[in-house]
């Protein structure tokens, strides 16, 4: 049996690849042979470490969002002024850069399938409620500093979220009148016009 460092190794590197595979086909049409292939280990390495298809998919969305989350650690662990701190998670999480972009499909393939299918509605529901915690923190935060609206903090949370997600829906949906330039300075817009406790706060 192998060393648990080297069944932790191996484990993430068919996660990535499952991510990476899933980015650019799909669910449906995600093989594990495939698979395989793309993480340079055999079919049978992929049933040690999986039952099956299904397996790997609920392991390869989690690893996304936990990944997803470790790019962003030092934003989130900083203690930084809140409206700063969202600027650069905003600009973190737009989907210009190939791991984002990887990402931010992973996430529309999780979306797609939660609208029929209990359990994967079910991990989605358990990773965005985790993600709106860590959104809704941030913004209390800056409440309680001064530089943040009053309001909700979850209410203020879910429409960044929304508008972070809608956006970048539509540009990973190749919108012409949303590429990811509009996505940025509109959200960046959102930021001080809106959460900031006056227009402009914070602005330099």
């Amino acid at each position: 049996m192998p060393r648990p460092n080297v069944e932790a190794e191996r484990r993430e590197q068919i996660l990535r690849a499952a991510c990476d595979e899933l980015s650019e086909v799909g669910m449906q049409d995600l093989r594990l042979s495939d698979l395989a292939r793309r993480a340079g280990v055999s079919s049978g390495t992929i049933h040690y470490y999986f039952e099956g298809k299904h397996a790997v998919l609920v392991a390869a969305f989690e690893f996304n969002y936990r990944r997803s989350l470790e790019r962003r650690r030092r934003l989130l662990d900083a203690g930084d002024e809140p409206l700063p701190t969202l600027r650069e998670l905003v600009d973190s999480y737009l989907p210009r850069r190939p791991e984002a972009l990887t990402a931010w499909r992973v996430w529309a393939q999780l979306w797609a399938e939660a609208t029929r299918n209990d359990e994967y509605r079910a991990i989605n529901e358990s990773l965005y409620a985790e993600w709106r915690g860590l959104v809704t923190e941030l913004i209390a935060r800056g409440q309680d500093r001064g530089s943040v609206r009053d309001g909700d903090p979850g209410v203020l949370a879910d429409m960044l979220i929304g508008m972070i997600d809608g956006l970048a829906t539509q540009v990973l949906a190749g919108s012409k009148d949303m590429p990811v330039e509009r996505m940025s300075s509109t959200l960046q817009q959102f930021i001080y016009d809106f959460l900031a406790l006056a227009p402009g706060h914070a602005r330099h």
